[in-house]
């Protein structure tokens, strides 16, 4: 056997997020070399709280991370919308019991740092996986037998091809594709409450929506309900730019006059906001040149209402790691073969998200339709509407393309 024989094949992970780490670990259950290249100084996690639906389990599981993730995941019961006029429940989906007989796995909130974790600590047992932090991609380049990444000090890192996991502002994405963003003009405060200030009346084993005029606010549990998510979302009256900021309480209360007394009072309760103007891009029809591919949000960014970021971002980890093992570590042949499955799937998940934003943000009669939407609805009607979305299995996550 010769030493080319003999030498893994390597790929180079651009970013240490949920999506980067489970790319990495992805490819090195193939037996794949990774080098993972983070810009921060440290590979962290920021944030506050995500959903899980049945799909990111099922990625979870592919993944060999399921049973961590779980130890650290809040189980709820259910799921609900409010009209955040009259407080009144427009719809409520069992996720218990029901659910998971129906889809084969539970439905959980979890902290985005006990999530990362749940994966970080498989990748650095993996011998297969270096990380290198504090550098920062500038270009990449190829040719006919590999790629080569330059970093911000000059410095060349070499492998056969690359996975471009670096998010929203992806600088891999920017070389392969160049499009450009789309600003919502919707704007996401996140924070994080301690039980001791959460309302009694809203501690609450569920994701609750509480669906306004033009603005909306999410509360459920972490960490075993020692603490609480919390999410407001408006509309701006400021022309946004596409980033993150501290926030003021004054800015939220401004954009939730009117809001029923019940979930305005959660309001009060942050200490401290952070503030994210969003943003999401188009679908495109292709994510890969040659041996460069992108995932996660660097290649389908999205905006928050399906709470399927983070599920997308494994789906893809799960389904690009599938699709190498299927060419036969043919990277070029894997990625074309993982974007024909995956893009058509993202594209329908971000328009979905895009919608559902509109859902929850009705005013007048739109509010009134949107309320009658689910009337008289079974909970198996609610789990086969749903199939398409949290149905996802990693044992069939190619049969799309086929």
């Amino acid at each position: 056997m010769s030493e080319t024989q003999r030498r893994p094949r390597s790929v180079i992970v651009v970013g240490g997020g949920i999506g980067g780490l489970a790319a990495a670990l992805a490819l090195a259950r193939q037996g794949i070399a990774i080098q993972l290249l983070e810009q921060a100084d440290e590979i962290r996690e920021i944030g506050a709280g995500i959903q899980l639906a049945a799909n990111a389990f099922n990625a979870l599981d592919a993944l060999g991370v399921g049973e961590a993730a779980r130890g650290r995941a809040v189980f709820t019961d259910y799921m609900k919308m409010m009209d955040a006029v009259d407080g009144r429940e427009i719809v409520r989906i069992d996720v218990g019991a029901p659910y998971r007989a129906h889809f084969g796995n539970p439905y959980a909130v979890i902290h985005r740092a006990d999530i990362h974790l749940s994966i970080l600590e498989a990748v650095r047992e993996h011998p297969l996986i270096q990380f290198r932090t504090s550098t920062q991609v500038m270009r990449v380049e190829q040719d006919d037998t590999g790629v080569t990444v330059i970093d911000q000090r000059g410095e060349r890192y070499r492998a056969d091809a690359i996975v471009g996991c670096d998010g929203v502002k992806s600088a891999v994405r920017q070389t392969l594709i160049g499009d450009a963003h789309r600003v919502t003009g919707h704007v996401v405060y996140r924070a994080v409450v301690e039980e001791a200030h959460m309302p009694a009346d809203l501690k609450i084993n569920a994701p609750v929506v509480w669906a306004g005029p033009h603005c909306h606010l999410v509360h459920y549990p972490l960490r075993g309900g020692h603490q609480y998510n919390l999410v407001v979302t408006f509309h701006s009256r400021e022309q946004e730019e596409w980033g993150v900021r501290e926030g003021s309480k004054e800015e939220v209360l401004s954009y939730f006059e009117g809001i029923h007394p019940l979930p305005h009072q959660m309001l009060d309760r942050p200490s401290s906001w952070k503030r994210w103007a969003t943003a999401d891009r188009d679908p495109v029809e292709r994510w890969s040149i040659g041996r460069a591919t992108v995932l996660g949000d660097a290649a389908h960014p999205m905006t928050q209402y399906l709470a399927q970021g983070a599920c997308q971002a494994l789906e893809d980890a799960v389904t690009l790691g599938a699709a190498v093992a299927e060419t036969d570590q043919d990277f070029e042949a894997a990625f074309a073969l993982y974007e024909k499955v995956r893009i058509p799937r993202t594209a329908r998940v971000l328009y979905s998200a895009r919608e559902m934003g509109r859902i929850y943000h009705a005013k007048g009669v739109e509010r009134l339709v949107r309320n009658s939407l689910w009337t008289g609805r079974t909970q198996q009607q609610f789990y086969d509407s749903l199939h398409w979305l949290h149905g996802w299995r990693a044992e069939d996550c190619l049969t799309q393309a086929s």
